[in-house]
């Protein structure tokens, strides 16, 4: 009397499951070449990343850096990080990582900026998809590997799946924010000028909505990279490969270094695209 009762249990687990056995038996063969395509990209730009010279790359980092953050001290600070990286053996696997993660976020940027665009111009799509974002952004982040797994198999194509699921999100949330903050006095006075709809998105409300998106592209960037570590249980190569290796033989020392190098990635990416958002908002607002 006291246990819920059976017969209101829904079999959920039996739907989905059928679902996915549904898209292996009939979509197979489109997620074949979906899988070959975006392997054959991301090792193409792991090799350009491990083919550039590594001073060339620091001194690369070290300029955007400056140009960034407008700070003398910053392109020598942020490229130092990577030497340091490099000081520790980890410069391979960090651009392993780096190409991870650029992927990743190129691949969730083409998806998240034009669906945020859509759902800020269309209501009854963003109160679709809201609840789908709520849902991407609280499931626990070891769930998205099992369809990756299903769909992919083992390697660096699952992990970018996964991390495209994770890391989007923000991208779409902030891109829809930015264009409805835009005020309607501006998108009126635009169409009173004869600006189509297609005007006003382009050369009104995305360029002022600019600063809101860069602030998705960062977070976007940094959940994409919280991703290194669990990405590496299906076989993705790099830093947090590491970390697993690390902890599964319980060596301090070795997860120690392959974290710092992690954190030292985490904070050049974030400050880098944390400037540029700054420097848009503070133009917009000047």
């Amino acid at each position: 009397m006291m246990e819920f009762p059976q017969f209101l249990e829904i079999p959920l687990a039996d739907l989905i499951d059928g679902i996915i056995s549904w898209i292996l038996d009939n979509l197979g063969g489109v997620l074949d070449a979906i899988g070959a395509g975006l392997l054959g990209g991301l090792v193409a730009m792991e090799r350009l990343l491990l083919w550039v010279p590594w001073f060339v790359i620091v001194v690369g980092v070290g300029f955007v850096a400056w140009r960034a953050l407008r700070r003398w001290w910053a392109g020598p600070l942020m490229g130092g990080f990577l030497v340091f990286i490099g000081m520790l053996g980890y410069w391979d696997l960090a651009m392993m990582t780096l190409a991870l993660i650029f992927a990743a976020v190129l691949i969730s940027l083409a998806i998240g900026l034009p669906t945020g665009i859509l759902m800020a111009r269309n209501d009854r799509f963003a109160s679709v998809l809201k609840p789908m974002l709520d849902a991407m952004q609280t499931m626990p982040s070891f769930v998205y590997l099992i369809p990756a797994l299903m769909f992919f198999g083992l390697g660096k194509v699952p992990a970018v799946f996964a991390t495209i699921i994770y890391a989007v999100p923000p991208v779409i949330r902030l891109t829809n924010v930015g264009i409805r903050g835009v005020p309607q006095s501006v998108v009126e006075a635009a169409q009173a000028f004869g600006a189509t709809s297609r005007q006003v998105l382009f050369e009104v409300q995305l360029p002022l909505a600019f600063p809101s998106i860069m602030v998705g592209i960062n977070q976007t960037t940094m959940m994409a990279l919280a991703m290194v570590v669990i990405a590496s249980m299906i076989g993705a190569r790099g830093l947090g490969m590491e970390v697993l290796l690390a902890i599964n033989r319980i060596e301090v020392g070795r997860g120690f270094e392959a974290g710092l190098s992690i954190v030292l990635l985490a904070i050049m990416i974030d400050r880098i695209t944390h400037a540029f958002a700054a420097r848009q908002q503070y133009t917009k607002s000047s």
